[in-house]
């Protein structure tokens, strides 16, 4: 499902939809298919009911800071939707990151609110709906979300390079964290123990230019990146198959090698003789 622009006047529309606002710069499906959430410069974030595709209408206030329509609007730059419940997440230019209870569409809750500390354009939902990961500026925070009303971190911040973090992404066991950043590169980061993240081999080199986006396949074997390039690349995480290729055209690895390179397992003899 996809906004397209409608005009050089920043009105989009999707089957009827027509949102009047600077510029789109998110849009979200939830879970169930039936709300669409879309932010933009300048704008909070707005909410339709496209539970028939062809005929839909926007629902309920919009989503301001304080929860009404009498709050100044903001930089929406990113929004996410749990998979467990009716809670999505929205992040704005104020560095604050919202919860809001869509149990009813119509009648939003603000549940609860934090200041990351710059503005947030990425965030992502663990498989399970307990973790919140951020990425604001060159750092990535994750959260407790088990009491929306208190928001809590979990462990230190994750740096890494410095650049913008544009995408964040879980795996779907919920071991790894996959980041996108504005230098180029993609980092996997450990978060096994979600109190004690930290990262997990060496950056992935996507490109020359900032990667916007980063998603786990559905077996976690397989990464994909996207770049402001327009490509697309897709890493193969899977250990066994690298060490293969690896036998294939250089011969075994040494111990030196291996820790330089998947440092973050034991090492053990790679290639049969």
């Amino acid at each position: 499902m996809t906004l397209t622009p409608a005009s050089r006047t920043g009105i989009y529309e999707y089957a009827g939809l027509v949102s009047e606002v600077s510029q789109v710069g998110m849009r979200l499906l939830s879970p169930d298919g039936h709300t669409l959430a879309s932010g933009a410069s300048g704008d909070a974030v707005r909410l339709w009911d496209v539970a028939d595709p062809g005929h839909p209408r926007p629902v309920g206030p919009i989503l301001t800071g304080g929860g009404n329509a009498d709050t100044p609007a903001l930089d929406v730059s990113s929004v996410a939707f749990s998979l467990v419940g009716h809670m999505p997440a929205s992040g704005d230019s104020d560095s604050a990151v919202r919860l809001w209870d869509l149990a009813d569409p119509a009648q939003p809750v603000l549940l609860g609110l934090v200041l990351a500390g710059a503005s947030v354009y990425s965030l992502e939902f663990s498989p399970t709906g307990h973790i919140l990961a951020s990425g604001y500026g060159g750092t990535i925070q994750l959260w407790d979300v088990a009491h929306p009303a208190n928001l809590r971190p979990l462990g230190q911040p994750l740096t890494g390079g410095g650049a913008q973090v544009n995408s964040v992404a879980f795996s779907p066991d919920e071991h790894a964290l996959a980041s996108g950043s504005l230098d180029g590169t993609v980092r996997l980061w450990d978060v096994t123990d979600p109190a004690h993240p930290g990262p997990l081999g060496q950056p992935l080199t996507s490109s020359t230019v900032g990667v916007d986006s980063a998603a786990f396949s559905p077996n976690g074997i397989t990464l994909a990146s996207g770049s402001d390039d327009s490509t697309i690349r897709l890493w193969n995480l899977n250990v066994q198959s690298a060490i293969s290729r690896i036998c294939a055209t250089a011969g075994g690895l040494t111990p030196q090698q291996w820790n330089e390179y998947i440092r973050q397992l034991p090492y053990r003899a790679t290639c049969a003789h």
